[in-house]
């Protein structure tokens, strides 16, 4: 598999398509690429029975698509924790480097470095690290757009891609935070969210790619 075929699986699995159906639009806004080329590796990965694809509602990754993106999964998040926690990384810088390293990680050298991590469950964006030949499913969440206001929320996940955590870098706003929805704007404007420390508008594209866990109490 080139590495270009990992990355669409890696992608239709955080956005939840081990479970459901996931569009080529989110899959478009994902990988930044036209709508053109996700058609066409959609069509060859259909093919090599990696997702099934059924039209006006999207894909969805195979068994052997899950296998797949959950031993790419394991090595990239793997490398994440490493990169984060014994090079001094901030979760904005790791994924162009452990998208490099995954490619080139044995299985030998995957196990180790777990080993040396102590089995870390968690990669510093929030996603599950799968066990060693272990298909994984990502907890099942809403995001940011799916609640209204005043709705308190904690962030649990948020996509691992580049441009998203440069953008929430940006704005400080860190995994586990807890805060309160406190407007929703028109037409797919910003959701501004507030604790006691600060106050955030993030934008609506963003805020599609934030997954929250609700508080067990909201305001009324």
């Amino acid at each position: 598999m080139t590495p270009n075929r990992e990355d669409y699986l890696k992608l239709i699995f955080e956005l939840g398509g081990d479970v459901k159906k996931i569009n080529n639009k989110q899959i478009v806004a994902g990988l930044n690429v036209s709508a053109a080329s996700v058609s066409e590796m959609i069509s060859k990965l259909v093919k090599e029975d990696l997702v099934e694809h059924s039209p006006y509602q999207g894909v969805q990754l195979t068994e052997r698509g899950l296998r797949k993106a959950s031993t790419l999964i394991r090595k990239h998040r793997l490398w994440e924790v490493f990169l984060v926690e014994h090079l001094n990384y901030s979760w904005n810088e790791v994924h162009d480097d452990a998208e490099v390293l995954e490619h080139v990680t044995s299985k030998t050298l995957e196990n180790r470095l777990a080993n040396y991590l102590n089995s870390p469950q968690f990669c510093p964006h929030g996603g599950v690290i799968p066990e060693d030949n272990q298909p994984v499913h990502e907890k099942s969440r809403q995001t940011l757009i799916d609640y209204p206001i005043n709705t308190k929320i904690r962030i649990a996940r948020v996509l691992d891609e580049k441009d998203l955590l440069d953008y929430l870098m940006s704005i400080d706003l860190k995994i586990h935070e807890e805060y309160i929805i406190t407007e929703i704007a028109a037409y797919e404007g910003p959701v501004t969210i507030k604790n006691n420390e600060k106050e955030l508008a993030i934008s609506y594209k963003a805020a599609s790619t934030i997954f929250v866990d609700q508080s067990l109490e909201s305001e009324d």
